[in-house]
């Protein structure tokens, strides 16, 4: 059964033009260039998406180191209440190395994320580092303004890192949080390897050699593990950093 054209919605009688992609469709009416406030704002609304994406990732490592915090608190308080209640037998050393062990894991597990946090946020920096390049090219009267990096090789991340403050990389390194929880992890782990010492029956120097040991150990080897992951800028360098003068 047809319609009359008089019954026909008026989005048959006149169909939409079709949709441009590609380039072209950020184009000017005329088909000329872009519009610099155009270009300004797709560059702003990338920069807002990064700094989204950085503010929901660390305020979820955030939640994940506290709650790894809270249950190493937590084990802390039952294995003083076990104590008082069974003394430092065996069923003490069974229960503090159980505990020891899922802290160690919970914590390893913990660690891996931040290190992944860390190189998705150097990302998303590096990123930002060529939204300000961009930026530039719209206006270069703009670069006085600027405190942080606008190129995006090893150079101008740790200048975005550090903002202009003459702080060495080791200091910015050291205080981080990835080794505050390496550290951390460490000693759960050299406090782990001697409460297992000791249940072998082990003497006291045994003891404190093994746990040494094994925190060390620990501790060298995510050292180790941060270090390659921050050795070299896996992204490609499109506005590199000038050589020093």
């Amino acid at each position: 059964m047809s319609m009359s054209p008089g019954e026909l919605p008026p989005s048959a009688l006149h169909p939409a033009p079709p949709v441009q992609t590609g380039p072209s469709a950020l184009a000017g009416g005329d088909g000329g260039p872009v519009p610099v406030a155009v270009k300004a704002q797709v560059l702003a609304t990338e920069h807002w998406s990064l700094l989204a994406t950085r503010s929901m990732t660390w305020s979820e490592i955030m939640s994940r180191i506290t709650i790894h915090l809270t249950v190493a608190s937590a084990s802390l308080v039952v294995l003083a209440l076990m104590a008082q209640a069974s003394g430092f037998g065996t069923a003490f050393r069974v229960m503090a190395i159980g505990l020891a062990a899922a802290i160690l894991v919970l914590g390893t597990l913990t660690q891996l994320r931040v290190v992944n946090a860390s190189v998705d946020d150097a990302s998303a920096v590096l990123g930002m580092n060529r939204l300000r390049a961009a930026y530039l090219e719209l206006d270069p009267s703009l670069e006085r303004y600027f405190i942080t990096s606008a190129h995006d090789d090893q150079r101008g991340l740790m200048q975005t890192y550090l903002m202009g403050w003459p702080r060495s990389t080791a200091s910015h390194v050291a205080a981080s949080t990835s080794i505050f929880l390496t550290s951390f992890n460490a000693m759960v782990a050299g406090t782990l390897g001697a409460l297992v010492a000791s249940a072998s029956g082990a003497s006291a120097l045994v003891d404190a050699i093994v746990g040494t040991a094994c925190g060390v150990g620990y501790l060298v080897g995510n050292l180790e593990h941060g270090r390659r992951s921050f050795a070299t800028v896996r992204q490609p360098s499109r506005f590199p950093s000038p050589p020093p003068s």
